[in-house]
């Protein structure tokens, strides 16, 4: 193994052979690798996880998942669980207990997600991300507990971002907040509680876009190029799990943090796209993206004076947005999108548009749509043109309150595709 290798990656130490970890959400993305990464030491990995049948848009099962695990070394038990359903993570640690003897180490991975606003989050949703992500990380704790309490290095590890009350993480989406958040206050209760048992708690949250087959579903293929893999998630927390149990315990921790403490100093080969390593799009919930998420917006108003001047003499920029739109409307780019779209737009080049990627060849212009729209976004109008002409990430827009979304967020998502396409023709 030489140097450069040990400096790139996190390599297996042989540290979890044997150890028996139970992974919620296990079936596919951020879990999936972390079970591979423990399962190449020789681990025994207890995958909980719904998908017991094919996902129409997402790959993976439980099944296909253990197969993998047991083709890298590990041993794999394949549970169907639903974290709602109490029994079911009680039947489900049971059958780990008869199988490998006891539960080493936990792992809350599983959560929903709904980045709406008050208004537009409907209490199905609400309940939805509160029961998976608060209630389903404390039921698992809560029923793995008593197996911990007899392991020799025990770790709960949640996926959940460090604690902060700055408003902007929550203003925008403020139910889907309160559930990862809730995750995370288990991290700061529990490892004060469990702390003379010698269970470590923490958390690990990423620093950066993490590409999953779900954020594909979400945002399209696009966003791999400025995200990185799930390798990085893996090797963080395989990282943390490996040490002592007593040495560390009530600590909200970054994946890349982590790797740095590691040893590791090149993070190339954790980029989906290597040559965008340095334009990564940054994670939600992290205090110290904000200074570079606010660098990027702010710079949208370092405009050139051509800019200043085309925009006082014509205040056209909005219109020629939506001229090259309709130049690039196809029945393909409708039936990738489904959806119609209305944008209100402020400033200094205030008004309504719309955008129907739904009917025909498409159609976009001013005013209102005349269907209901599936999503209307809101921005300011300098905002609006730097974020389809690619100066500005759509993400990072919306976690800066720069772009407000109401509606179906997954079709509004799709619209990044559309973005990459005209950002050369702006």
């Amino acid at each position: 193994m030489t140097v450069l290798r040990f400096i790139c990656n996190m390599i297996n130490t042989g540290k979890l052979a044997g150890r028996t970890i139970f992974i919620t959400g296990a079936t596919r993305g951020i879990g999936k690798t972390i079970a591979l990464k423990a399962a190449k030491d020789g681990a025994n990995i207890v995958i909980a996880a719904k998908t017991a049948e094919p996902h129409p848009k997402l790959p993976g099962t439980i099944y296909t998942a253990a197969k993998e695990i047991e083709q890298v070394g590990g041993k794999a038990l394949p549970c169907i669980v639903d974290v709602r359903d109490e029994a079911q993570v009680v039947s489900a640690v049971e059958n780990a207990i008869n199988k490998f003897g006891g539960i080493d180490i936990v792992i809350n991975n599983a959560s929903a997600i709904s980045l709406t606003g008050t208004e537009f989050t409907d209490m199905k949703k609400y309940d939805l991300m509160n029961n998976i992500n608060a209630r389903g990380t404390f039921l698992v704790s809560k029923i793995c507990l008593p197996y911990l309490k007899k392991s020799t290095n025990p770790h709960i590890v949640n996926i959940s971002p460090p604690l902060s009350m700055k408003p902007i993480w929550f203003k925008n989406h403020v139910a889907y907040t309160i559930s990862k958040f809730g995750m995370s206050m288990c991290v700061l209760g529990m490892a004060e509680e469990f702390k003379n048992s010698g269970i470590a708690v923490n958390a690990v949250w990423p620093k950066t876009a993490i590409y999953t087959a779900a954020v594909a579903m979400l945002s399209g293929a696009e966003s791999s190029n400025y995200s990185r893999k799930p390798d990085i998630m893996g090797d963080a927390v395989y990282a943390l799990i490996c040490k002592d149990s007593k040495s560390i315990t009530g600590q909200f921790l970054i994946d890349e943090e982590i790797l740095k403490n590691e040893g590791i100093t090149d993070f190339t080969d954790y980029a989906c796209n290597p040559e965008n390593k340095d334009k990564l799009m940054l994670d939600f919930f992290v205090d110290e993206n904000l200074e570079s998420l606010g660098s990027e917006t702010h710079s949208l108003y370092k405009l050139t004076q051509k800019d200043i001047q085309d925009t006082n003499k014509t205040n056209g920029k909005i219109a020629q947005i939506f001229s090259v739109i309709q130049a690039n409307l196809n029945s393909d780019l409708v039936n990738k999108t489904g959806a119609i779209f209305q944008f209100n737009v402020r400033g200094s080049e205030a008004g309504t548009w719309f955008l129907d990627l739904k009917t025909g060849q498409g159609s976009a212009g001013r005013g209102e749509p005349s269907q209901s729209p599936d999503a209307t976004l809101t921005m300011d109008s300098d905002n609006f043109f730097a974020m389809f002409s690619g100066k500005l990430k759509p993400t990072s827009a919306f976690v800066m309150g720069k772009l407000r979304i109401s509606g179906d967020l997954q079709k509004a998502m799709k619209l990044e595709k559309l973005m990459n396409l005209l950002k050369s023709k702006l």
